[in-house]
């Protein structure tokens, strides 16, 4: 009989081939998927322009390198990983990489984003305070050179991205894994539902997750988090939507476009193909329109589709029809600080709708399409505070037409709309807290041997 030690050393080596064999077995799947429909996405992303992308670092090189942490004798704060995919989680951490900086022993913020430009959005919010870096390919060897790189004590994941590579590998190394903004939506649960037995484990290995819904919280604990571990932290969103009356650069945007400050103007944000026309024939005669596609690939279409408009880069001033595209990012805020009515993109036709929250903000009327779903809670609040109007499209013109009239039904819809949001705040400040916890768990007293 072998002693236990030589048990144990046989059983440590048997579980490290399994590791192994099943971290190798998901590469070859993401590989051969990668493979089999690559005519579809190298195409796709040929005609987006994004094949032009930093391949380096989808592979996990992080450059310039991070400097390196010290030696065992020296102390160091400990360093937390945000990561968002796109402008939308990384617009939601603004005032959490802000809160957790602000704390008597701030741990070290790095922020990793997954898309061009949701990487360019957190460079532009937090460099040179915080590096920001590539989130890669969840290919075992990319994430784990990517870990090498970025050392992090927590890993923060906004509103989902429980990756197999990456929850295995933190798992191995004793990195915590936190969800913040948790959200799995009535869209994504059912397809998580049917491959459960392949996502447990990725879930399963979730230190803590904090769920903007109660029923999202289910659907985490139905997908394998325990339910120990679940919490209800509601949406940063409400908090990252800053209560303004002026925007910065507001002014020198109107300027530079030619937009007339004595006429009405509507801003459609975040549209999608077909809803720039759809809107521009529902103004009233002497409105101007400006333009903002959600996505960087649908900005020509959009010019062309309004006949005489004005393209922002484009550097001319003043459309002949009062029609402009922002063909931009990061100028949206902007925008709508111009405007009279704000119309929320990508609700009118066959996705998912888009952020209401930030109009709504800025003090504006603020008009919805009927899809909506993937902003459901937030429009549902809304709603019942009478802080949005949601109409269909064959209503829109009459809608438009009677809230450009009416100054003061846009203000009280305005005011409605604020009050709800301030109901609403303070999951950020719950979020930093649980962070906090998590890295005192793993270094009491808020520093550690490097």
């Amino acid at each position: 009989m072998l002693p236990d030690s030589d048990r144990s050393a046989n059983f440590m080596h048997l579980n490290m081939s399994v590791m192994w064999l099943k971290r190798a077995a998901l590469d070859i799947a993401y590989g051969s998927a990668a493979i089999a429909t690559s005519p579809y996405w190298v195409w796709r992303m040929h005609r987006t322009g994004k094949l032009r992308t930093d391949w380096s670092a989808r592979f996990g090189r992080v450059q310039p390198a991070l400097p390196p942490r010290g030696n065992a004798t020296i102390e160091r704060r400990p360093r937390v990983l945000l990561h968002g995919v796109s402008v939308g989680e990384v617009n939601a951490i603004r005032l959490l990489v802000t809160q957790l900086a602000a704390q008597a022993k701030p741990p070290e913020i790095i922020v990793a984003a997954t898309t061009d430009t949701g990487f360019a959005r957190a460079q532009s919010l937090f460099e040179p305070l915080h590096r920001v870096v590539r989130y890669p390919f969840d290919l075992s060897f990319a994430v784990g050179r990517f870990l090498d790189a970025t050392r992090p004590d927590v890993v923060v994941m906004v509103e989902l991205e429980v990756w197999p590579n990456l929850t295995a590998l933190c798992a191995e190394r004793g990195i915590r894994l936190v969800v913040v903004n948790g959200r799995l939506s009535s869209r994504s649960f059912p397809r998580y539902r049917r491959v459960r037995l392949f996502v447990a484990p990725s879930f399963a290995r979730l230190g803590a997750v904090s769920a903007q819904t109660s029923e999202y919280a289910q659907r985490f604990v139905a997908l394998g988090v325990p339910s120990a571990h679940v919490r209800v932290g509601g949406t940063m969103k409400w908090d990252t939507a800053e209560i303004a009356d002026q925007v910065d650069g507001a002014d020198a945007l109107a300027a530079e476009l030619g937009i007339d400050r004595t006429r009405p103007v509507v801003v459609a944000g975040s549209t999608a193909p077909g809803e720039e026309l759809l809107i521009a024939n529902a103004l009233p005669a002497g409105a101007q329109l400006i333009v903002a596609p959600r996505k960087p690939e649908w900005f020509r279409d959009a010019a062309e589709a309004l006949v005489g408009s004005v393209r922002r880069t484009s550097g001319q001033r003043k459309s002949p029809t009062d029609r402009y595209v922002l063909d931009t990012i990061g100028e949206l805020r902007k925008a709508y600080a111009l405007a009279d009515v704000v119309v929320v993109g990508r609700s009118f036709g066959a996705l998912h709708g888009s952020d209401m929250m930030e109009p709504v903000a800025l003090g504006k009327a603020t008009v919805v399409g009927p899809r909506s779903g993937d902003f459901r809670e937030t429009m549902d609040a809304l709603k019942a505070g009478g802080g949005v109007v949601e109409t269909s499209a064959p209503q829109l013109a009459t809608v438009l037409a009677r809230l450009l009239a009416s100054p003061g039904e846009r203000e009280q819809l305005a005011e409605r709309g604020r009050a709800v949001i301030r109901a609403h705040q303070g999951a950020t400040r719950r979020n930093v807290e649980l962070i906090m916890s998590m890295l005192a768990e793993r270094h009491p007293g808020g520093t550690v041997h490097a």
